[in-house]
């Protein structure tokens, strides 16, 4: 029902940038929140940054400051901006839709799972 696809990810140096995205695709009418997650190696996976449809934020205390994420409604697609990078934020960074509601032949739905794309990888190395 629905696809996402992250791109963004890469190689950069201590202190580089880079801007990740999550585009999602289907009969999507709307999506209540949308997020990063992401797993280092030999590390459990952990949430990152959320954003809500309405635009309200929360980041990991890891990530404050250095990280802003946002979204944009009419495109479906969630974005992950990451400055001031630091070799420990070298991880897979997967994308996260939940509460979505999907519409197609005049009938809305609401989803009872979430979705997860298929996650692209950051490092942060000299």
């Amino acid at each position: 029902q629905v696809q996402l696809v992250e791109s963004g990810g890469g190689l950069v140096q201590p202190g580089g940038s880079l801007r990740l995205s999550c585009a999602a695709s289907g009969s999507i009418f709307s999506i209540n929140v949308m997020g990063w997650y992401r797993q280092a190696p030999g590390k459990k996976r952990e949430l990152v940054a959320s954003i809500t449809s309405g635009g309200s934020s929360n980041y990991a205390d890891s990530v404050k400051g250095r990280f802003t994420i946002s979204r944009d409604n009419t495109k479906n697609t969630v974005y992950l901006q990451m400055n001031s990078l630091k070799p420990e934020d070298t991880a897979v960074y997967y994308c996260n839709a939940d509460g979505l509601t999907y519409y197609s032949g005049g009938v809305y739905w609401a989803s009872r799972s979430d979705a997860w794309g298929q996650g692209t990888l950051g490092t942060v190395s000299s």
